[in-house]
């Protein structure tokens, strides 16, 4: 400001302000300043306009925006109450002013509090400790048909454990393919987890009792959170993006037809990346310490015939990871960090 009030002597106020980018109401508030220091200090200071609330007056607007009938209510309602009630008190407008000058400018609706999930932690340093299962549809033969495939996998080995294709998602269905499954691993009680969404098959009672009968940890995703179930999200991608994946299924036994070779490929000779390239079986029955011997021992071979082909030197198995979580907590990274 004092820039353009020297440089206002030479070539007037109007061209120094926009020289220098000023706007010319503020400068001229600033030069009244300058010479009355207690001129132009607040804007709004004078006598209250003639239409302005009174002190009772507020204090009444106040009073019904705090009782009990409307505390939880928004000003508009308040004021469409009032009104049908015979009643004017001032405007919406009014109301959030008065309101905002007490500091109660806030959400005043009584709404719904939904319970805060507890985001889950599952930490499986061995097969059958945690298990994740899930449905994916399968399309039919025409338009908005569709079959349903239910998969359990477990979360270390990457072993699918069971699956089944039906007509329909029913947790009777869920309740076989688990008690079947739980049977044929030989798992014990207090020794599993078993992980999902919060479909209705999941949820349920049917199968919420069938988990406590045997003794099986249920856990749930938190609601419309996509990545709380990444094992089974990941394996329906593997089988629906493999090359035989057809884009229709004709009919039911269509569908199964095309299942059983594809998980017993899956489990068997699918080398999964995740696993240090090895498959989902021979870390689930305990065979992957004599395979990787076995492959340590090819690897040196090569290298004692022709070390400058390894110009990294004696070559390294791909690591096999010594436990797989779901959500790992964040002040666990460097936990998580060397079992890995």
């Amino acid at each position: 400001m004092t820039a353009a009030k020297s440089l206002s002597s030479d070539v007037g106020r109007a061209t120094a302000c926009e020289a220098l980018g000023l706007s010319r109401a503020s400068f001229y508030r600033w030069l009244e300043r300058e010479q009355d220091p207690g001129a132009g200090g607040d804007r709004n200071a004078g006598p209250p306009s003639h239409r302005a609330l009174g002190p009772v007056e507020r204090a009444a607007v106040l009073e019904a925006l705090r009782s009990d009938r409307f505390v939880d209510r928004a000003p508009r309602q308040v004021y469409a109450t009032l009104l049908d009630e015979g009643s004017y008190l001032c405007s919406v407008r009014t109301m959030y002013r008065i309101l905002e000058a007490e500091d109660e400018v806030r959400e005043r609706r009584n709404q719904r509090r939904h319970p805060e999930y507890t985001k889950p932690e599952l930490l499986a340093t061995g097969p059958n400790q945690v298990w994740s299962w899930d449905i994916t549809k399968l399309k039919g033969p025409v338009k908005w048909t569709y079959f349903y495939l239910y998969v359990i996998l477990d979360i270390f080995s990457r072993y699918v454990v069971g699956w089944m294709v039906a007509s329909r998602e029913l947790a009777s269905l869920a309740h076989r393919l688990i008690e079947e499954t739980v049977e044929k691993q030989g798992i014990s009680r207090d020794e599993l987890t078993l992980h999902s969404d919060r479909g209705p098959s999941m949820t349920s009672q049917v199968v919420g009792h069938l988990l406590a009968d045997l003794g099986i940890t249920k856990s749930l995703n938190r609601p419309h959170v996509s990545n709380d179930n990444p094992y089974s999200e990941a394996q329906f991608k593997t089988v629906k993006y493999s090359p035989g994946f057809p884009e229709r299924f004709g009919c039911l036994e269509d569908a199964r037809a095309y299942c059983r070779p594809f998980f017993d490929w899956y489990n068997n000779d699918h080398y999964h990346v995740g696993l240090g390239l090895l498959t989902p079986a021979m870390v689930h029955y305990d065979r992957a310490a004599g395979v990787r011997e076995q492959r340590a021992e090819v690897l040196l071979e090569a290298y004692a015939r022709n070390p400058e082909r390894f110009v990294n030197g004696e070559p390294k198995l791909a690591p096999m990871p010594e436990a797989a979580w779901i959500n790992p907590p964040a002040e666990k990274k460097e936990v998580v960090a060397a079992l890995q």
